[in-house]
């Protein structure tokens, strides 16, 4: 069988020469930051826990960096892009400086939050440098939409790696916090500095790691648990039997249910974890009429 030669990843020259002759200059509106350190992407997909053969889905692969560096463990890349000038060139690229691997790479032009299938097969790992200003969106829709998504590695501003992963009770703690709770076990994996980007952001990255789990429950639906977590927090202060008035159809309705699901009428909605969200909407649904809005 021959040798097959390693990938080549992209450094500074190689990032500024690329973008260079595209014509691309990084925009705040997609919230474009390409990694120039190879170290850097190296160190993601060591976190990632990505082996040889898995199939690993990237959003926003951009220039490519991290594509080469997921390409070189022997992993097969589905990369979905927004930029047509960016998904154009990516192949070339992978072409250019991985061409033993070319094989296992694919390229979709799409939007993220916006895809309902992923071409070939089952991804199992999820593994990006996520836009920032849709980063949350972004993981929870994909979580949603391919079960077969196992574990995963996200690089995120680090406020928001702070609230992805935060417990219960914490100040942090929040919608993103309890809904990445239905889908998987989500901890903090480190920091990224902001001298590895081009151009250098104005805050800090952090990286989060995530293992799947089963649902919690399939008494409800996800949909209902998270219009339970969603009235919880519009009202972050309020106890939960004045949040969820308006959900169960008035407070006394909403405090018979917290009192049926073991939670105290004046606990607030930060307190809780998935399991009790879970109760609270199961106590919900077993009354004769459910949630009011829930039609």
């Amino acid at each position: 069988m021959p040798e097959t030669s390693a990938p080549r990843l992209l450094g500074p020259a190689e990032v500024r020469e690329l973008a260079a002759r595209l014509g691309v200059r990084p925009t705040k509106q997609r919230g474009q930051n390409f990694v120039i350190d190879a170290n850097t992407v190296r160190r993601i997909v060591r976190e990632s826990g990505v082996t040889d053969g898995e199939v690993v889905l990237e959003v926003g692969p951009g220039l490519g960096s991290l594509t080469l560096a997921l390409l070189e463990v022997g992993a097969e890349v589905t990369a979905v892009e927004i930029d047509p000038l960016l998904a154009e060139e990516l192949p070339a690229t992978v072409r250019t400086f991985a061409p033993d691997q070319a094989e296992r790479f694919r390229v979709v032009l799409a939007d993220a939050l916006g895809v309902t299938e992923v071409p070939g097969p089952p991804p199992q790992a999820l593994v990006a440098n996520l836009p920032y200003n849709v980063s949350v969106p972004v993981l929870l829709h994909l979580m949603a939409l391919l079960p077969s998504l196992q574990h995963g590695l996200v690089m995120v501003q680090s406020e928001v790696a702070d609230r992805l992963a935060a417990p219960p009770g914490s100040k942090t703690y929040g919608i993103p916090s309890a809904k990445a709770a239905w889908f998987a076990d989500v901890r903090r994996a480190g920091a990224i500095g902001r001298n590895v980007f081009w151009p250098a952001p104005n805050v800090d990255s952090g990286l989060v790691a995530w293992t799947h789990h089963a649902p919690p429950t399939d008494e409800v639906t996800r949909d209902q648990v998270f219009a339970v977590i969603d009235a919880a927090f519009a009202q972050r202060r309020k106890a939960l039997r004045g949040a969820l008035r308006t959900l169960a159809g008035g407070a006394e309705q909403a405090e018979a249910a917290l009192r049926t699901a073991g939670v105290d009428p004046l606990t607030r909605g930060e307190a809780l974890g998935i399991d009790e969200f879970v109760a609270i909407t199961v106590a919900l649904h077993a009354t004769a009429d459910g949630p009011k809005d829930d039609q």
